[in-house]
């Protein structure tokens, strides 16, 4: 698995965005980067600098991920990156959204994304040929979206959309199955934050979904 980069002419200058959505934007990003390519030293240093609690799920989760990354050498995290998602063939999990939802890749799960993305003005880098499904895309997608680096930061109303119908349905499954892959260490937690982030961010939705009922 290979950097996937979405990206667009931006078309206004950038807005301001509260504090929680840019922490939210924030921890999209950094999953989509440990995602797309074993982090180099710089990034497993500043993992190993963060600081979690134990007063919450994601607090522990973060909290252990820095933990782990303090023992972690860039080499041996690259071993495991590419046993996870390379392999001889194919690593041991498939992080695509059409391979979660129906088995197969490049199937209408793909589709359905390409036409959101389109609409929302999300174009994939040029010399990017991987599917635009893949989780850490779609992490790096839904940070935009928060930001408003596709134009104006996304409506609550329009992230649901987005996340319900592309990340939701199998995001959790995904960093569930890194969390116990035989090839996880350091990835092993880096699903175990994803995995309480999908489910907190999901509970959001929810929650906003009957305020407005």
């Amino acid at each position: 698995m290979t950097q996937q980069e979405v990206r667009m002419t931006p078309t206004e200058a950038p807005q301001k965005i509260a504090e929680e959505d840019r922490l939210r934007a924030d921890l999209y990003d950094f999953l989509g980067l440990l995602l797309s390519a074993p982090p180099a030293e710089r990034l497993l240093k500043q993992t190993a600098g963060l600081s979690g609690d134990d007063q919450t799920d994601l607090g522990t989760a973060v909290a252990a991920l820095s933990r782990i990354a303090k023992h972690s050498k860039p080499q041996a995290v690259e071993r495991e990156f590419n046993a996870l998602f390379i392999g001889l063939g194919r690593g041991e999990l498939l992080p695509y959204a059409s391979y979660y939802l129906t088995g197969f890749l490049n199937e209408k799960p793909l589709a359905a994304l390409r036409r959101d993305m389109a609409a929302r003005g999300m174009t994939r880098a040029q010399n990017v040929y991987e599917p635009e499904d893949n989780i850490a895309s779609l992490m790096e997608m839904m940070a935009g979206l928060i930001a408003g680096r596709f134009g104006k930061p996304a409506s609550l109303s329009d992230q649901k959309t987005f996340f319900n119908k592309h990340i939701g349905p199998w995001a959790g499954h995904f960093f569930t199955d890194l969390e116990a892959a035989k090839n996880s260490v350091l990835y092993a937690s880096v699903g175990a934050v994803g995995r309480v982030f999908m489910e907190i961010e999901a509970e959001g939705f929810r929650m906003s979904a009957e305020r407005s009922a």
